[in-house]
Formats: C-alpha cells, sequence, structure tokens
C-alpha cells in the first residue's frame, strides 16, 4: 500500500500552492494516472512521493507518506545529468539486480524492447542514445530491479510504436502499484483505471484535485456531464432569482410609495393615519425579513462550475497558405550517417512535400528519425522561398534557458510587443510570475508552448516539428492537434501519438534501413 495524507505543496519562488491537502492511497493493481495541464505539480508530486528531498529543493511540502515495505521504482522525465556520460553498460551496473539476472531474462527483456542482448554491455554513452532508447534503458533497469511500485514520469516520451504498445502490455500486466504521468492519450485510455487530476482554477490563484477510481474516457464523459447539468442548475437558480427580485423589489417600491404617501396625506385623520402607517410598518417589517430569507437562500445557490480555461492561440495567417501545386521539399540523401559519421543509418532517402501537406516521419526508436529532421531543418530554414519554423525535440538546441518566456519571445524590445506577448502567454496559461521566470525552471509542457507561441507570433508557412505533442497533456492534447490541423501552411513532423498522426497528417512515411517508404 502507498498512501499520502494531508499534502501541501508550495513553490518557493512564487509562493503560490499548486497542491493543497492531498489524500490518496494506491494498492496492488491501481494503475492511477496524473493528469493536469502544464505546470500544475504532476512532476513534483511525482517526485515528492519517490523522494521528497528531491522536490524540496525547490517546493515547500508538508503532508505524511506511507509506503510501508513498498520498493518504489522511478522513472524521470529526463534521464538524470549524472547517468548522461556513463556507458550503458555501467548504467545497468549500478542497478541492484544486473549481476543476478540470467543471460536468458535478459535475452527475453531486450527482446521485447525491440534490442538486443548485447545492449546492456554496450559502451555507447547514454547521452548519446535516441530519445526513445534512453527510456527503454531506464525502463528496463527499474524492471530488473523488481520494485513493487513502478513511478513513471512521461514513459511514453519519444518511444516507438511498438514499445509504446508494449508499454501498455506491462501497464496493463503489472499486478502491484503503478503511479503514472502521461500526454499519450491512448496509452491512458488503454491503461488507466483510476485517475488523478490536478487543476489551478481562478487564474492559477487556486489548486484543486479529484481522485477517481474510473477510466480516462468514463471520467471525462462524467466530468462534462456534471458540469453541463451544474451549469445548467446554476444558470436555472439565477434566472429565478431574476425573476424573484424583480418581484421583490415591486413590492418594496409599492411599500415605500405607500408610506410617502400616507405620510403626505391630509385626508384622513390623525388615528386612521397612525394606524395606517402602523400597517404599512409591518408590512415592511415583513417584506424586509422575506428579504433576508432570499439572502440565506442565495448563499446556497447552486455555483457556476470552475474548471481551468483552455489554451487558446493560432498557427498560421492569411499568408502562411501554399499553393497546392508548390513543391515545398524535394531532398534526397544517399547515406543517412549518424551525427558522428561512425554508422550509416539508412540509405536512399527519398522525400517530397507539397502544398499544404501535413507529413508524418515514424520508425523504430534509434533508426534516424530526429537526425533526418535536423538535416531537412538545417536546410529549410536556409531557404527564402519559404518560411520555416522548427521545433527541435531537444527544445534546449532553440531555447536560451536563462531567459524569461518574455524575454525569449521579444525580438524589438518595444513595450506593445511585450504587452502582447504578454497577453498572448496568458492564453497559454502562464501566470504573471511563471512569465518572467527563467525558461530553465518551467516545465517541459511550458516550454513546448514557449515554441509554439514563437511559431504563432511568426509568419511561418512551414512548420518543422519533433515530436510536437510529447509534452502536452491530454487536456491540452486536442487543442494542440487541432490547432495543427488547421494550419494553412505544410508540416513535416515526426511523432509516435497516434491521435497526431490519425488526425493531424495526410502521408506518413517509415523510416528504416532502405530509407522511407
Amino acid at each position: 500500500m502507498l498512501q499520502i495524507k494531508n499534502l501541501t505543496i508550495t513553490h518557493r519562488k512564487d509562493l503560490r500552492v499548486i497542491i493543497e491537502n492531498f489524500n490518496m492511497t494506491l494498492n496492488d493493481g491501481d494503475k492511477a494516472v496524473i493528469i493536469g495541464e502544464e505546470g500544475n505539480g504532476k512532476s513534483t508530486l511525482m517526485k515528492w512521493i519517490y523522494d521528497p528531498e528531491m522536490a524540496e529543493e525547490y517546493t515547500e511540502c508538508t503532508g505524511e507518506r506511507i509506503i510501508n515495505q513498498e520498493i518504489m521504482g522511478y522513472l524521470p522525465q529526463e534521464l538524470p545529468e549524472g547517468d548522461r556520460l556513463k556507458t550503458v553498460y555501467e548504467y545497468f551496473c549500478e542497478g541492484i539486480f544486473f549481476h543476478d539476472t540470467s543471460p536468458g531474462e535478459l535475452s527475453t527483456l531486450s527482446s521485447d524492447f525491440g534490442l538486443t542482448p548485447d545492449f546492456f554491455y554496450s559502451d555507447q554513452i547514454m547521452g548519446s542514445l535516441s530519445g526513445g532508447e534512453k527510456v527503454k534503458a531506464q525502463l528496463m533497469r527499474i524492471l530488473i530491479d523488481k520494485p513493487t511500485v513502478l513511478l513513471l514520469d512521461e514513459p511514453s516520451n519519444d518511444i516507438d510504436i511498438a514499445t509504446l504498445e508494449l508499454l501498455e502490455k506491462v501497464i496493463n500486466e503489472w499486478s502491484h502499484i503503478i503511479l503514472y504521468i502521461s500526454h499519450d492519450e491512448t496509452l491512458v485510455e488503454n491503461t488507466a483505471n483510476m485517475i488523478i487530476h490536478l487543476e489551478q482554477i481562478a487564474h492559477k490563484t487556486r489548486c484543486r484535485y479529484t481522485v477517481v477510481r474510473n477510466d480516462y474516457k468514463s471520467y471525462m464523459a462524467g466530468r462534462a456531464d456534471a458540469f453541463e447539468k451544474q451549469e445548467q442548475k446554476a444558470l436555472n437558480d439565477r434566472r429565478e432569482k431574476k425573476l424573484r427580485d424583480e418581484k421583490y423589489k415591486r413590492i418594496l417600491q409599492k411599500v415605500e410609495r405607500a408610506q410617502t404617501t400616507i405620510n403626505h396625506a391630509n385626508k384622513f385623520d390623525l388615528a386612521d393615519k397612525m394606524q395606517a402607517a402602523r400597517n404599512l410598518k409591518d408590512k415592511m417589517h415583513t417584506v424586509k425579513s422575506m428579504g433576508k430569507r432570499f439572502e440565506k437562500a442565495d448563499e446556497n445557490m447552486t455555483e457556476m462550475p470552475e474548471q481551468e480555461e483552455a489554451i487558446f492561440f493560432r498557427l498560421g495567417n492569411k499568408n502562411s497558405a501554399v499553393p497546392a501545386g508548390k513543391t515545398v521539399l524535394e531532398y534526397s540523401l544517399e547515406e543517412l550517417r549518424t551525427p558522428d559519421g561512425a554508422r550509416v543509418l539508412a540509405k536512399d532517402i527519398f522525400l517530397r512535400l507539397r502544398g499544404s501537406e501535413k507529413i508524418c516521419l515514424v520508425g523504430a526508436n534509434g533508426a534516424g528519425k530526429t537526425t533526418l529532421l535536423k538535416n531537412i531543418a538545417e536546410e529549410m530554414l536556409a531557404r527564402t522561398d519559404i518560411r520555416a519554423q522548427y521545433m527541435p525535440q531537444n527544445y534546449e538546441d532553440l531555447l536560451d534557458l536563462s531567459l524569461s518566456p518574455v524575454e525569449f519571445l521579444d525580438e524589438t524590445g518595444e513595450k506593445a510587443e511585450r504587452t502582447k506577448i504578454r497577453t498572448w502567454l496568458g492564453a497559454l496559461k502562464y501566470t504573471a510570475d511563471e512569465m518572467d521566470h527563467p525558461i530553465g525552471e518551467l516545465s517541459g509542457g511550458q516550454k513546448a508552448k514557449v515554441l509554439l507561441l514563437k511559431m504563432s507570433l511568426s509568419d511561418a508557412n512551414v512548420l518543422i516539428l519533433d515530436e510536437p505533442t510529447r509534452n502536452f497533456s491530454p487536456l491540452s492534447g486536442p487543442v494542440i492537434r487541432k490547432i495543427l490541423a488547421e494550419f494553412p501552411g505544410a508540416i513535416i513532423s515526426i511523432s509516435h501519438d497516434r491521435k497526431y498522426i490519425s488526425e493531424v497528417c495526410t502521408k506518413t512515411y517509415t523510416l528504416s534501413k532502405e530509407g522511407l517508404k
């Protein structure tokens, strides 16, 4: 059993409470997914559960963590800096049970993950592995160490579709506790039986959480239905209140006019006048008592449902459309090699992109997709007949982590430009404090939003995107996919996101050693 009691987490820098009085109990068989918008504290919560000191480097945390005899296995969102310079063999040697695992067991595990058994003994540097290979290596070491609790922060990032399907199998067949974060909606839909939803409402001034034992689709459908019913009830209450208040106002005004009239009337004798005044005073008391009852009833009136505002931005404008017949790209390459030139990844590559096509490159981890896209981006960014923008898999390739989002996006230094940037960042749900935080302190999803906003503020008609949806939550994902699908220009991308491929892409190519098919 894993239990969390009364956990409150507060950012040290801006004193924003991201989780308050959080309670949760997980037992064997629970497959719990943490969902929520970017920057809502999902990774921070998972770090605290694994090792409170990891979260307390930048937050203040109070609460109780009960883990009993559970053995924790933790997959961080990014490969730790200390592991990047190790060889693959050195990395596995640091596992608790690696040397106690038989060659047969290692062979079966590597085969399941689409790797050869000699991968465990490779002298390749961990930092030089592809994004998917890094995730596979970390997952395999965790599984070798036989944990009873799996804490997985974005295990679906960068892994190919075959490994995604394997990950689904691992989660569904796991008999102990799994707590994970994923931006892959298909994975969440196919595996989770418990939802932990972290929210920041009222313009990120208040936090809220929900723990529900249900699958993702049912949770979202039930949530939408409950919100709709609450909103309808709240609107009905307000309509009834308006009619009641108008009627009450008419009665009150009628009594007030009668009092004024009787005070100035001369046709009544004094005794009748005093009696009428007493009657009106009693009536006014009754009316005011009625008003107080109404005020008390209004305190219990159905509230309008509060939920996080949806992110909003646009990509492209009237100048972003590409004529249907225009050849945007005609790329050929005899050999695709690793960045150091030591190994051939693929041969006889040819790719043509026309008009507003939206192409997706897929393939096994390590096939060279990111290397190929970098080569294509370098060529397209240098051209003057198109206006291209590039989103790399590693955001740090383009982002200056020491700058704030406003500083990075501001190209003119003018007040009007900064105001516009802050407006758009607000639409992407940054708080005023987050707009001025160094980019290095932001979550992966918030970094991705900076790059997408840079594209939005440009007049690009060609987007080159390496895993564009990898750091967006299942809640933001549908918005991002819709925006990209409606982009009037051309897109060439890499993705393993099955919903992105089906909803956005008009053509898909698989990269293998024989080229693109």
